[in-house]
């Protein structure tokens, strides 16, 4: 980790996105989309958002992979479809 929380969040977004790349294929509606949101946040946060049919499991499976490299996060549940899961870095 460096001392950018920033910098430390890009690199846990590429590293998912790399994990989970069969459902960011270019040129195709996303089923997981990518923001880290900085601004006047003391602790940036990634925000994950997973959309689709398998949007719950998908995430369980996101939320455990950012987990698993040191991430806190929390899940906000919009509907069956539409799930979000927050991360931040200590």
């Amino acid at each position: 980790m460096t001392d950018n929380p920033v910098d430390d969040l890009t690199e846990l977004a590429d590293q998912l996105a790399e994990e989970f790349a069969e459902y960011r294929q270019p040129n195709e509606f996303k089923d997981i989309s990518l923001v880290i949101e900085d601004e006047g946040k003391e602790h940036p946060t990634l925000i994950v958002h997973v959309d689709g049919e398998d949007a719950a499991s998908l995430a369980d499976r996101i939320e455990k992979f950012l987990q698993e490299h040191g991430a806190r996060t929390e899940r906000e549940q919009h509907s069956d479809t539409d799930v979000r899961v927050l991360a931040t870095l200590n």
